[in-house]
C-alpha cells in the first residue's frame, strides 16, 4: 500500500470520532490543524472539565458498539494499544495494572469522575474509626490506577495527583 493510500485513514477515523462527538451531550470537540502532517484533537467532558488529548496520527481504528441497555458508544483504539470509549457525556478508558491492587475487584474502564469518588472515600474512611489502614491502602491503589490510567490514556491529571498530598497532611492535626 502507498503512502497516499495510507494518508486518509487518519482522517477518516477522526470523522468518525467528531460526527459521534457532534451528536453527544456531553462532549464537544476541538481540532488544532497547525501541524501539517498530524491533527491535535482535544474532547472536553462537560461534566467534569476534563480534556482528552490524542494525535490523528496515533488511530488506528474505530469500533461502533452498544452497551446492555441500548446506547451506542464508540472504541477507540490507538497504534501504541490503548484504547477509549466515548459515550454520550464521558470518555472512559482502562484503569493502569498497579502492584498490590486486585485488578478484577474493580471496573475494567473508568472515568475521570471516578477519580472524586474514590478520593471521597478516602477523605471519609481518614476521618472515620471504623475503616482500617489497609482500606484506605487499597482506595489509594484505586485511585493511584486511575490516575495513571486516564494519564496515560491522554487526560492531564497533575491537579488530580496533588489532592492526596493535600488530603494527607490533614490527618495529623498541629498541636501548639
Amino acid at each position: 500500500m502507498s503512502e497516499s493510500e495510507k494518508a486518509p485513514k487518519p482522517t477518516l477515523l477522526l470523522e468518525e470520532i467528531l460526527s459521534f462527538v457532534d451528536k453527544s451531550s456531553g462532549l464537544k470537540s476541538n481540532v488544532d490543524r497547525a501541524e501539517k502532517s498530524t491533527e491535535k484533537v482535544s474532547i472536553h467532558q462537560s461534566v467534569d472539565g476534563k480534556v482528552f488529548n490524542f494525535s490523528t496520527n496515533d488511530l488506528s481504528e474505530v469500533l461502533q458498539r452498544a452497551d446492555s441497555d441500548g446506547k451506542n458508544f464508540i472504541q477507540i483504539n490507538f497504534v501504541n494499544g490503548h484504547k477509549v470509549l466515548f459515550t454520550d457525556t464521558l470518555v472512559g478508558f482502562k484503569p493502569r495494572d498497579t502492584y498490590g491492587l486486585d485488578m478484577s475487584k474493580i471496573p475494567r474502564v473508568v472515568t475521570t469522575p471516578d477519580l472524586v469518588s474514590v478520593f471521597a472515600a478516602i477523605e471519609e474512611g481518614l476521618s472515620s474509626d471504623d475503616i482500617t489502614e489497609y482500606e484506605i491502602d487499597v482506595l489509594k491503589r484505586v485511585y493511584a490506577a486511575i490516575i495513571q490510567g486516564g494519564e496515560a490514556a491522554g487526560f492531564e491529571l497533575q491537579f488530580e495527583r496533588r489532592w492526596l498530598g493535600r488530603l494527607m497532611p490533614s490527618k495529623t492535626k498541629a498541636s501548639a
